[in-house]
């Protein structure tokens, strides 16, 4: 039998990491038998931000804080939406275009509160998580990046070498 077909238990998973996101790993990791239905969401390094032609996105954070805070994301959401299980992961580190920087899988009896999670799971990754970007532009300059922002706008008055 399967593992999806096994796990019953309730299961509220969250890390970053320094290493390429598995997307098929966190959707087995809230596969549960009582779960009609798995959302997913994937976030991926983009090639433009505010019309700016971008090559890649260092990813920083203070991992024991950033996880802290992602697990405490993943409880409120397993709280208001009553999910089976969710897994997050975001990752740190240099990424590429096309590179996943975030993943978000939620599993729950019905669709809606699955889909509901996920999205308050990354709505408030951006709000929240002590991770930090600095975008890499084609041009060769580099720029902080306010994630809160509504396009993620450069930091302005902030030296590159400077940390927001």
């Amino acid at each position: 039998m399967s593992r999806a077909a096994t796990n019953s238990g309730i299961v509220g998973l969250g890390a970053i990491v320094d290493r390429p996101i598995e997307v098929e790993r966190l959707v087995q990791q809230v596969a549960n038998a009582g779960a009609g239905a798995s959302s997913l969401f994937v976030g991926t390094v983009r090639d433009s931000n505010d019309g700016r032609p971008v090559v890649g996105i260092d990813y920083q954070a203070y991992g024991p804080m950033a996880e802290r805070e992602l697990r405490a994301i993943i409880g409120e959401a397993r709280e208001r939406h009553g999910t089976l299980g969710i897994a997050a992961e975001h990752r740190v580190g240099f990424l590429l275009i096309g590179e996943i920087s975030v993943a978000i899988a939620a599993s729950h009896a019905r669709r809606g509160p699955a889909i509901d999670a996920v999205r308050y799971i990354i709505e408030q990754i951006k709000r929240r998580l002590p991770v930090w970007k600095r975008e890499h532009y084609a041009d060769g300059t580099r720029e902080w990046i306010d994630p809160t922002t509504p396009f993620g706008l450069a930091v302005t008055g902030v030296g590159d070498e400077s940390h927001p």
